[in-house]
Parts: C-alpha cells; sequence; structure tokens
C-alpha cells in the first residue's frame, strides 16, 4: 500500500516552505511515522551529494536529515543550476544532462513528468507518508501548462495542497487570497487549507487577517507561525542574503573573514560552520564596496561560473583588493571555483560554461584548470595535511586542477588521492571540497592555524537542535492532526 502524502505549495519563493516541511517532518518523525521529503523540481546552486553520487538540493538534504535518512537523488529529481540570467543547468535524478535556456526547459517538462512520478513512486513505497515541497509561486499561471513543479505534479500525483503565505514580507492576506482568484477551479479544488508563516509579535493581532483569509478562499487555516530565531542555524536553501558589510559585528574578533559576494555564488553554506564561532567574523563583500583592508582572510567560495564570476571580480577591482592583501602578508582560500580562480589560467575548449576560451587567473597559485563536460561527485574523507586533522566533505565540480603547487596539497584523502594546492609559504590554499568547515577536528585545525579560538557547538549538534526546536515550534503553532487527515 502506498504512503499518504500531502504538498506544500507558496505564494512565492522564500516563503518558508522547506524550513516548514523539514521541521513537519521532524514532527512527524517524533511522532513515530517514516517520513520521506520530496521536491519535484528545484532551482538552486547550494547542492549536496548522495551516498551513490549524485546531488540533489540542499533543502532536501537537509529534510532528509530531520526525517533521520540518508538523501537519496529521488527526493529531488530535477535539479535546476542557474548558470547565466537565463540558462541552467539541468540535473534529473542526481546526473546532469544538459544545460538549457529557460524557454528551452519549458518544453523539456512534459518528458521528465514520468521521471519526477517514479522517483516519487519509490519514496512512497518506503514511507508512511511523503511530504511534497513545492517550488516558487502556485500562482504562476504563465508556466501552468507544462508545469511538474507545483499544480502541475499535484494533478499527476492526486494530491491534496497547503498553501503558504509568508507575513513578513507583507500582503499575505492578497497573496493567499489572489492566489486562489488566478488559480484554474480544478487546481484551487486541491487546496485544503493556507498556513500563515513567520508571524512577529503578538499573534492575536493577526486573527482577523486569518478570518479574512478564510472567508475569502473559503479554505480553512491550519496554522499563524512565529517567526523563529533558532532557525539561523540552518543552512540557506538558495540565495545568499547577507548583511552589508558595514563595520565589525564582532569587534574582539581574532579572525576577520572577507568573502566577496560574486553573482553565481554556489555551495555558500560551506561558510556557516565558520561564521557561528564567536571567534570569528566573516562578512560578505557586496558589489561596489571594496574589500576590507582590515582582513586576515579572504575566502573565494564555490561558483557555478567560475569564468563569468572572475570577470566579475576584476569588474569590482576586487583581484587588486586581494593582490595587495596577500603582498601585505594576508591569506586567501579558495573553494571550487574559489580554488580554479586563484591558478595562472582556466581553459574551457569544450564550451561548458560558454564559448570555448581561455582566461588569466588570478596568478595566487601555481596550478591551471581545464573545464570538462564530466562532473566529479563524491563524498570524501581524508585529513589536513599541515595539521593530520581528520576531515571529510564531498566534491561536486567540473574541471581538472594540475601544477607544482598540488605537490603542496591541502589535504590528503582516504582514497590515496590528494586535495588542493598550498601557495610555497602556506597563505594561498585551495580546495575543491566542500562541507570542509563541519567537521570539527578539521575547522578546530584551521582556526588554530588562524590564531582563532574554536567555541562554535559541533556544527551537526547545532542543526540537529535547530530542527528539534522547530519540530516543537510546528506542533504548537500548526494543527499537525489535520494535516494527517488530509494526507491521502
Amino acid at each position: 500500500m502506498s504512503a499518504r502524502a500531502l504538498m506544500f505549495q507558496g505564494t512565492g519563493s522564500g516563503v518558508g516552505k522547506s524550513v516548514l516541511v523539514a521541521g513537519l517532518a521532524r514532527a512527524l518523525v517524533r511522532r513515530g511515522l517514516a517520513v520521506r521529503p520530496f521536491k519535484p523540481q528545484n532551482m538552486s546552486n547550494n547542492a549536496a551529494v548522495t551516498a551513490d553520487g549524485g546531488e540533489i538540493g540542499r533543502a532536501q538534504a537537509l529534510q532528509a536529515q530531520a526525517c533521520f535518512v540518508a538523501p537519496s537523488v529521488d527526493m529531488n529529481p530535477v535539479l535546476l543550476k542557474p548558470q547565466s540570467e537565463t540558462g541552467a543547468q539541468i540535473i534529473v535524478q542526481g546526473r546532469v544532462v544538459g544545460s538549457a535556456r529557460a524557454r528551452a526547459f519549458q518544453e523539456m517538462k512534459p518528458a521528465l513528468l514520468p521521471r519526477v512520478l517514479e522517483s516519487f513512486a519509490r519514496l512512497r513505497a518506503a514511507a508512511d507518508i511523503v511530504l511534497v515541497e513545492g517550488a516558487g509561486s502556485a500562482a504562476e499561471i504563465n508556466l501552468r501548462q507544462h508545469d511538474i513543479a507545483n499544480m502541475g505534479f499535484a494533478r499527476a500525483a492526486d494530491l491534496p495542497v497547503v498553501l503558504i503565505g509568508d507575513i513578513d514580507r507583507g500582503g499575505v492576506i492578497a497573496a493567499l487570497v489572489g492566489t486562489q482568484s488566478v488559480l484554474d477551479p480544478a487546481d484551487a479544488r486541491l487546496v485544503q487549507g493556507f498556513i500563515v508563516n513567520r508571524m512577529r509579535g503578538d499573534p492575536s493581532l493577526f486573527d482577523e487577517g486569518m478570518q479574512a483569509i478564510a472567508r475569502h478562499t473559503g479554505w480553512p487555516a491550519l496554522g499563524l507561525v512565529p517567526y523563529l530565531p533558532a532557525l539561523a542555524a540552518l543552512p540557506a536553501e538558495d540565495a545568499a542574503e547577507p548583511a552589508e558589510f558595514a563595520g565589525a559585528s564582532r569587534p574582539g574578533a581574532t579572525l576577520r573573514i572577507a568573502v566577496p559576494l560574486l553573482p553565481w555564488i554556489a555551495n555558500f553554506d560551506d561558510l556557516d560552520p565558520l561564521s557561528a564561532e564567536p571567534d570569528v567574523d566573516l562578512r560578505f563583500v557586496r558589489p561596489g564596496t571594496p574589500l576590507p583592508r582590515a582582513t586576515d582572510l579572504v575566502i573565494l567560495p564555490g561558483s557555478k561560473a567560475t569564468i563569468a564570476d572572475l570577470a566579475a571580480l576584476r569588474a569590482e577591482g576586487w583581484d587588486i583588493d586581494i593582490a595587495a592583501h596577500v603582498r601585505a602578508g594576508g591569506r586567501v582560500l579558495g573553494i571550487c571555483g574559489g580554488y580554479q580562480m586563484l591558478g595562472r589560467r582556466i581553459t574551457d575548449p569544450d564550451g561548458v560554461e560558454g564559448p570555448p576560451q581561455t582566461v588569466a587567473g588570478l596568478g595566487l597559485l601555481e596550478v591551471e584548470t581545464v573545464l570538462t563536460a564530466a562532473k566529479s561527485l563524491a563524498r570524501v574523507r581524508g585529513r589536513l595535511a599541515a595539521a593530520n586533522a581528520r576531515l571529510e566533505g564531498y566534491e561536486m565540480h567540473v574541471g581538472l586542477t594540475a601544477g607544482p603547487a598540488t605537490t603542496r596539497p591541502m589535504a590528503l584523502l582516504d582514497d590515496g588521492r590528494t586535495d588542493g594546492a598550498l601557495s610555497p609559504d602556506g597563505r594561498v590554499a585551495g580546495t575543491y571540497l566542500h562541507a570542509l568547515f563541519a567537521a570539527e577536528t578539521a575547522r578546530t585545525a584551521f582556526l588554530a592555524a588562524h590564531g582563532a579560538i574554536p567555541a562554535a557547538p559541533p556544527h551537526a549538534a547545532a542543526i540537529a537542535a535547530a530542527l528539534d526546536a522547530l519540530a516543537a515550534h510546528i506542533e504548537t503553532h500548526v494543527d499537525i492532526d489535520r494535516l494527517l487527515r488530509l494526507a491521502r
């Protein structure tokens, strides 16, 4: 017998669907149910590697963690990774199948729906209930014809839908009522209720608002969820939203880190464990702002379009700032695409990221990178070469990097390979490893090498605590019993 299922759609992107599904999943697991998360289609440059060497959206990996199960490619069968304003890399059931511009992808969707339903069926066979998350807005009627992410999937799988609105961004009454007004009547009939998320202040002040939404839509109110500060410990899903760099947020911090905010930044949650450290002041530097002189370490994070991001870095003059930083004795770390930028040159002979070309790198490491269509996807274990500290993480990149600096690797892997490179003085380093700082021993050794004192709780424990707090929060503010009755 197939598991029950319930779909959560939103009035727009960023209304908190992913987090609410994660919290509900943890709450249902605590009730003794076998739960699986599912998102038919996701768009994000924050991704995670599964045990079988595929990749899915970071949010679904977090939801799997909430369910106490290993992430699977079936949890996010279609993943789009933007490479430009109008195009994206397309990943189906964990594997890259090509790239397409937005309009061309719309025409591909009908052929992808069977794969999506196949993954969904496998999850239902292994669970008591599957929590399905939509993408973007349920009201995108301009994309409805070939939709596989929201109402198109709900209709194909015959799923009841709960609609989520975000009061924190304003206009939530209009957003929910307006969504109903534009939905096809057959789609609207699938909606079984609504949840309003991120209420700040006195919840009773919105009692009349909840009643007004129910009156105008005919949908029952299933919960008003107050804003929960503990969620800051969870990784962001797909959008970098750092605060402006304006003075030190931690004046007494030993280690000051600057991260240039590049257009195609990817897997920036790599930096979450560092930013949680009280002895670290980590700031994203927005375009139009020079890298601050009072910086000990510059980190160039991952990128979905390395050559384009390198051009953007130069356009901002950050290459000049980084060169001056290094001349003054500062340190630089490049992760994945950032590592590739640090080398002498990057060559894209097959046009993986655009027209075939060769561009000069920053020249801070004696390495060169050749971009290749084949993608390296693997979970790895090993140790930091300089400190002999244990690490684990994952590789997710295109390209082969080689050169004299790789004889001074940053990491020694258990499978016999080496990773990354160091400059002769050790002040410039590059690595392909994501999630490097999530490992306590590796982060402790890294901080010690930079004169900082580790004091944050273990990263995994902090995320687990946030999920538990979220589950308790949802138990209090959402009618979970009714949600279970609605699932079918």
